[in-house]
């Protein structure tokens, strides 16, 4: 299985979505792929197998993977403080890889989701892993 995790800032969320990957003992290769190289060495201090930072990578990224993780903003162009570009979000909406996402209130508000703090909602995210999509 490949997992692809994309993050953007310092990618605190991306880091800790492979640090529990890793401590769950899911088999499985990782792919970093940052917005900025401050988020890309974070998650592959992490426990990442390779990484890379900027557009073309997320984009082509996410036509080579079964599983893209990360929080919700990749999914919507100019969030995440701007470093998610429309062509990435479009990547990652227009991939065929099952999508496993960690909603962050603070850009977005999603109904239906219960109040968790980050840690709990990424915990959630990697059970999500091993189980069937819906």
């Amino acid at each position: 299985m490949h997992i692809t995790v994309i993050d953007a800032q310092g990618g605190k969320i991306g880091k800790t979505i492979i640090e529990q990957i890793r401590k769950s003992g899911i088999d499985c290769t990782i792919t970093a792929l940052g917005t900025n190289s401050l988020a890309t060495s974070a998650m592959l201090k992490a426990g990442a197998d390779n990484g890379a930072t900027g557009e073309n990578p997320v984009v082509i990224g996410c036509r080579k993977t079964d599983i893209i993780m990360g929080p919700i903003g990749i999914m919507v162009a100019d969030s995440m403080l701007g470093e998610i570009t429309p062509k990435m979000a479009e990547a990652v909406g227009q991939s065929d890889a099952r999508k496993i996402l960690v909603p962050v209130n603070r850009c977005f508000e999603v109904a239906g989701v219960k109040q968790m703090s980050l840690t709990q909602y990424i915990e959630e995210a990697v059970r999500l892993i091993n189980s069937p999509s819906v």
